[in-house]
């Protein structure tokens, strides 16, 4: 496959200033695809994954269901104690927050699709105002305290995104007795050969990284201070690891595989199977996802189609016309990284820059323009 159309969009949108970096990768069951880099971007370029550690942290707890170590409707609390203080945000008398115990408890299963009632305040009002009146840490602060804020919703209720996938990876910490970092290295990153895939980069691959840049009012790029922590006080499942997207496609490709990728198999098929069907049992996606803190990202709207969510990944439940296929898997990062997993077609790929806020209007239509690429190279050569 040739992709042409490819490197002239990514060299085009970097060149015209709209982006300052971005690199792209597309993978099948067999190997890669295409892989290019453009402005100041490299191949070897580091990104923050942000929200895309979400899937591969949860793949580790899939890793223990396997094993019979975790059960999806297993109480988180019956693992993780101090789950089971956290209680519902209900509503505020004043400034006041009142707290009330929730109706359920929450499962491992709970966790894995976003409905155990856990928010992030940058996206739910009621618990911006709880974290501001209280002078509560917030998850992006590196300060592990900030998951102990209230739940926003009963669990089983409401998909919401939030710290959900963090709580996870202390679920997984807790069974393993390893880091999250040390049990990834070990088990999904090691026998992938996801050898620049991190918690804790080295000087070396910071130097790496690609800048982080914010985009002023007038579309505008300008240097910011909003980053990740270097020294988080705990390994975030939610949003915590680094690498490539040579690394990350190495990850799509092991799930286009059913779990497997050059021999090693950190997956059984029918786990893959499980974890790529629809598990929101009724509650509702939202329609669209408003920030509380604009700096961070953009509203975000679904598509009016029907979607879905398995165990860590989104899920589109019908063909999009010249892209994806129906039972599509896919995520994004807080930076505007984005990956998408079609088993059906047998091609996934990941496109990442490194750009506040999330949803940028400039990488959305990149990002559109390289799905529709990818395809259309795809129908050409079938």
């Amino acid at each position: 496959m040739a992709f042409e159309r490819i490197d002239e969009l990514l060299d085009g949108v970097t060149a015209g200033g709209a982006l300052h970096g971005v690199a792209a990768t597309v993978v099948g069951p067999g190997g890669v695809l295409y892989e290019h880099a453009a402005g100041e971007a490299r191949p070897d370029t580091m990104f923050r994954n942000a929200s895309m550690t979400k899937a591969v942290a949860t793949t580790a707890a899939l890793q223990l269901l396997e094993q019979g170590r975790i059960a999806l409707d297993q109480p988180v609390a019956s693992i993780v104690p101090e789950f089971g203080d956290l209680q519902v945000l209900d509503h505020f008398e004043g400034t006041e927050p009142v707290l009330r115990a929730p109706t359920t408890p929450a499962t491992v299963r709970h966790l894995m699709t976003h409905t155990a009632g856990c928010g992030y305040h940058f996206l739910n009002d009621k618990l911006f105002a709880y974290c501001l009146e209280k002078s509560f840490p917030n998850p992006l602060e590196g300060i592990k305290q900030s998951l102990s804020a209230p739940l926003v919703h009963d669990p089983g209720t409401v998909w919401e995104y939030g710290v959900s996938t963090d709580w996870l990876g202390m679920v997984v910490e807790a069974v393993s007795g390893q880091t999250l970092a040390d049990y990834l290295a070990e088990h999904v990153y090691g026998p992938l050969g996801m050898t620049d895939s991190t918690f804790d980069p080295t000087d070396e691959q910071r130097a790496r990284l690609l800048p982080v840049r914010f985009r002023a009012p007038d579309g505008s790029l300008m240097p910011t201070d909003l980053d990740l922590p270097a020294q988080p006080e705990w390994d975030a499942a939610g949003h915590g690891s680094y690498g490539t997207i040579a690394d990350y496609g190495r990850f799509v490709r092991a799930w286009l595989n059913g779990g497997e990728l050059d021999g090693a198999r950190i997956l059984k098929a029918e786990t893959v199977e499980l974890a790529l069907s629809d598990h929101l049992d009724g509650a509702p996606l939202p329609k669209k996802m408003e920030p509380a803190i604009p700096e961070l990202t953009k509203p975000v709207e679904l598509l009016d189609v029907p979607q879905g969510w398995g165990l860590g990944f989104h899920l589109y439940l019908v063909d999009l016309p010249g892209m994806r296929s129906a039972g599509s898997a896919d995520w994004s990062g807080l930076f505007n990284s984005f990956f998408w997993i079609d088993r059906k077609a047998g091609i996934g790929a990941v496109i990442a820059t490194q750009l506040l806020p999330f949803f940028d209007d400039a990488m959305v239509g990149t990002i559109l323009g390289f799905e529709a690429a990818v395809y259309a190279e795809l129908g050409a050569a079938v």
